[in-house]
């Protein structure tokens, strides 16, 4: 596993952590440009009472108010689970080249958990994508957040 993809995951961990911080689902993620990060985001769906506020949606925003074009060629995307649909399906949109995802996702996932956009022929732009890094740190803190939800249920 590439050192540059474990920093750039640590990254979008803290953005996650930011997530855990605000009662959110601790989801975080990275966007990456000629090797700088250009955008740094976290869930916000509680704080905004917004579905689309996932991580992934708010920093591709971010990245193309940045790159001031709606095609974002020539960046990865960090996060630190798979992405679900709606946000795969922005990210093909956006034409990113590369998607780097810590856990992955068996209920929502849509870079080959529960289905496979990211790479379907029928669509006119298909991302590289690399999973697992840092896998047990971003799913630990997922069941943490949780654990800690149930337990406050009971």
């Amino acid at each position: 596993m590439s050192k540059l993809h474990e920093i750039y995951m640590r990254e979008a961990l803290k953005e996650a952590q930011k997530a855990f911080a605000k009662d959110e689902v601790p989801v975080g993620c990275v966007i990456v440009h000629k090797g700088k990060i250009i955008a740094r985001a976290h869930n916000q769906v509680e704080l905004l009472n917004d579905p689309t506020a996932h991580a992934e949606m708010i920093a591709l925003t971010s990245t193309a108010s940045y790159l001031n074009s709606k095609w974002l060629n020539g960046v990865s995307l960090y996060a630190t689970i798979e992405p679900c649909s709606m946000c795969t399906g922005a990210m093909v949109l956006a034409r990113i080249k590369n998607l780097i995802y810590g856990a992955s996702d068996p209920k929502t996932g849509a870079c080959g958990s529960v289905t496979n956009i990211v790479n379907n022929k029928k669509l006119n732009h298909r991302i590289k994508v690399t999973k697992g890094v840092l896998k047990e740190d971003c799913a630990d803190l997922l069941k943490e957040f949780f654990r800690s939800k149930r337990s406050k249920r009971k």
